[in-house]
């Protein structure tokens, strides 16, 4: 079995934490890839994969030559695509990442026409709160909400999104209008956290203040902190407090005038979209084709491209 072939096998077993499940996916017996994988492990000179009754776990050795190798097999496979046309007529396989709510809403509807378009290319789409590394998943494209760092990736801005906070009516009603940080610190609050535990402080800006400026922290009583934007959204909806969003994930709410923004004035700066993907030797034409496309559709998104025309606080 030659080298290429062992990391494949090694891959597999892996990313579906065990023996018995790589082989059904390879098509092949399970002492086979127990076989492939000893042979390895020995030719390496060190142990890969912890084994136990139950599944496989990576050893630290082995979490650094899995990342290695789904690099190394991602570029063989780039390299096979391209000789046999790929960076010619999109198609193959497209993974996407996206944050959850913004996948939800804007990427897939984007994605489905897409394939639509283009018969010969399938889909994995996966969308998660949490960065995603796009050589070490096997993605091709990420939309990222963030001011991005330097780095290998190609990026291609989409628009840009406001940091909001909003309530219901009902609980504006009770419990007033906040309209100065000093306020705000009298007002319950619902925490987003990725990890569900500490949320980080709401940071607010002077009215006209520029990206330069220093914020102003506030720790409102949270009454309830979760992972989930969605849940955090629908606490504000309950009247349980006020929730800082990102202004997409409370358009269609605050458009229905079931969710106020309050303290406009006092928003951080826009955080830009964009999609990312790493060009490689040369961009394949699923990966090209995907985001010429999906950047035309999502910069004539009104909720990102700033023409949207948000209600005034009653």
């Amino acid at each position: 079995m030659d080298k290429l072939e062992g990391m494949r096998i090694f891959v597999a077993v892996a990313d579906a934490k065990g023996f018995a499940p790589a082989a059904r996916q390879l098509g092949v017996s399970a002492p086979a890839v127990t076989r492939a994988v000893a042979a390895l492990e020995a030719r390496i000179g060190t142990q890969l994969l912890r084994r136990s009754t139950r599944q496989v776990a990576l050893t630290e050795a082995g979490a650094r030559f899995h990342a290695d190798c789904k690099r190394i097999l991602s570029e063989i496979d780039e390299a096979e695509s391209s000789a046999s046309g790929a960076h010619v007529v999109p198609q193959g396989l497209l993974s996407i990442t996206a944050p959850v709510i913004f996948g939800r809403l804007h990427v897939a509807p984007v994605l489905q026409d897409f394939l639509g378009l283009h018969p010969q290319v399938s889909a994995r789409s996966f969308y998660t709160d949490q960065i995603v590394h796009l050589l070490d998943e096997g993605m091709d494209v990420a939309l990222r909400i963030a001011h991005l760092p330097d780095s290998g990736l190609v990026a291609v801005r989409v628009g840009e999104v406001r940091r909001v906070v909003v309530a219901s009516p009902q609980y504006l009603a009770e419990h007033g209008v906040p309209r100065t940080p000093a306020d705000f610190l009298q007002h319950r609050g619902i925490g987003f956290s990725q990890h569900g535990s500490v949320s980080a402080p709401w940071v607010f800006y002077p009215p006209g203040a520029g990206a330069r400026s220093e914020g102003v922290v506030a720790h409102p009583r949270l009454r309830h902190v979760t992972n989930a934007g969605d849940a955090s959204i629908a606490g504000a909806l309950a009247n349980q407090g006020l929730v800082r969003a990102l202004s997409y994930q409370v358009a269609e709410p605050v458009l229905a005038g079931r969710l106020h923004i309050v303290m406009a004035d006092h928003e951080p700066p826009p955080i830009p979209v964009q999609l990312v993907y790493a060009e490689g030797r040369r961009a394949a034409a699923k990966v090209r084709a995907f985001v010429d496309y999906a950047a035309e559709r999502l910069r004539a998104e009104p909720v990102l491209n700033g023409s949207l025309q948000w209600p005034a606080l009653p």
